[in-house]
């Protein structure tokens, strides 16, 4: 499957609402096992929020080894790969490390109660 990101989109890949929409598409593709191609081409803003949403939440139930190989993007803006790779990093950590999701999970409790 080949998903071109501005076309589904736009140029603003900023919204978590966006990044769901992507999610949406490509979580059942990689847990059937099929092979997903997310094309930036065209895609001009991309930050951290998008990216958490589309990919991020992925590692909740699709191994780091499977998104590695299933999952390849491509023709991110300048920065992109620098984010996707913090993205991915993160919620390695948070997934995968019961001691960092406790802490942050607290931490998000704590200022949702002071807001």
């Amino acid at each position: 499957m080949k998903i071109n990101v501005r076309e589904l989109i736009g140029e603003n890949c900023v919204s978590y609402d966006d990044g769901k929409r992507i999610y949406d598409l490509i979580h059942p593709e990689l847990q059937s096992g099929k092979l997903v191609n997310l094309d930036f081409s065209g895609v001009r803003v991309l930050v951290s929020l998008f990216l958490n949403a589309a990919i991020g939440h992925l590692l909740e139930d699709v191994s780091t080894e499977n998104l590695n190989q299933l999952l390849v993007v491509s023709n991110l803006p300048q920065g992109g790969l620098e984010t996707l790779r913090r993205v991915i990093e993160n919620s390695r950590d948070y997934y995968f490390n019961p001691h960092v999701r406790e802490a942050l999970d607290r931490i998000l409790t704590e200022r949702s109660v002071e807001i």
